[in-house]
């Protein structure tokens, strides 16, 4: 029998079944899927095979074998820094969500999460969140950041959970499609979903003041049904962002803009850095390509950890006020 996960608790996954109903597995031995160290071997989303533990009494199952999967989104375990946790698996589309300072998400880490989102084929949507509390500052950084990503071809949107702005155009882009929402602990997630499907009432909690840090809600990955033809994964908050299992000669590669760029630099394998007519590095001195975005890629290039500041696109903004003077 096939069922897909919908809940994993790190022991027992919640499977749906062909029927609609929910059963309660569990796996068998230690599950090795090829070319990946994860410390999960089975995610939400996954495709699975299962029976029934005991056959008279329906309660419980047994999962014996994963599907391919047709994609999935990982990030750096938290304790085993040389393995990954894969957070989902088999996503249409996925949207991160992005506050300004309410707590505030970094360039890095926004950066980090779309070269994984590319690295894994998985179509990525910005989402600006809480725009019912920006001032007159956080409303020109949004605007700025917003004017980065859609220059580079990526969708964003602008909501207000609170308010109700923005919900339906981002139902549209769920319609038909499994969904996941992430970034940051208390970027509004939770209120979010419950903005557009009210009746799952996920619990939220409130901004810890001394850290401008959100408090987790959302424990385990978990999927949802929705009752307008989409589905949803809700996953816990990520502080921070690690990309994982790529090459030097490859990141370029997921930053679309660089890519374009690629085969006007003299070099093939060119990284972008040192090398002589770079066709990235001309183009960031004309101001035509993000000095954040550069700034990321090196960042990750050189394997160097997030670097969390408040000002992090003030280098962009600098480049971009000096042009439009000149």
């Amino acid at each position: 029998m096939t069922g897909i996960v919908y809940k994993s608790t790190g022991s027992w996954y919640t499977i749906k079944k062909e029927d609609g109903s929910f059963l309660e597995c569990r796996i068998k031995g230690k599950f090795r899927i090829k070319g990946i160290k994860s410390t999960n071997p089975i995610a939400v989303g996954d495709v699975v095979d299962y029976h029934i533990e005991n056959s008279t009494d329906e309660t419980t199952g047994v999962i014996t074998a994963i599907h391919e999967r047709k994609n999935y989104i990982v990030r750096k375990s938290v304790n085993l820094s040389k393995q990954t946790h894969i957070i989902a698996a088999n996503i249409d589309v996925v949207f991160l969500l992005v506050t300004i300072n309410n707590p505030p998400t970094t360039t890095s880490f926004i950066d980090r999460f779309l070269v994984t989102a590319e690295a894994y084929g998985i179509e990525a949507v910005l989402v600006f969140n809480k725009i019912d509390t920006f001032d007159d500052n956080a409303l020109d950084e949004q605007l700025f950041l917003q004017y980065t990503y859609e220059s580079i071809g990526y969708k964003c949107l602008r909501v207000s959970a609170k308010e109700n702005k923005g919900i339906e155009a981002l139902k549209e882009l769920m319609l038909h499609k499994v969904s996941m929402f992430s970034g940051h602990s208390g970027v509004g997630k939770s209120t979010l979903v419950n903005a557009i499907e009210p009746s799952l009432n996920l619990k939220t909690k409130q901004i810890s003041e001394s850290h401008s840090q959100g408090q987790h809600t959302t424990t385990f990955a978990e999927m949802f049904d929705l009752s307008f033809g989409a589905q949803i994964i809700d996953t816990p908050g990520i502080r921070g962002f690690g990309v994982v299992d790529m090459e030097k000669q490859e990141i370029g590669d997921y930053f679309p803009e660089f890519f374009a760029l690629k085969e006007n630099c003299k070099f093939n394998n060119c990284l972008h850095k040192e090398e002589p007519h770079c066709a990235v590095k001309e183009a960031l001195e004309k101001d035509e390509v993000s000095w954040t975005r550069y700034k990321s890629y090196l960042q990750i290039l050189e394997g160097d950890d997030e670097n969390y500041r408040a000002d992090e696109y003030a280098d962009d903004r600098k480049a971009s006020d000096e042009t439009r003077k000149s």
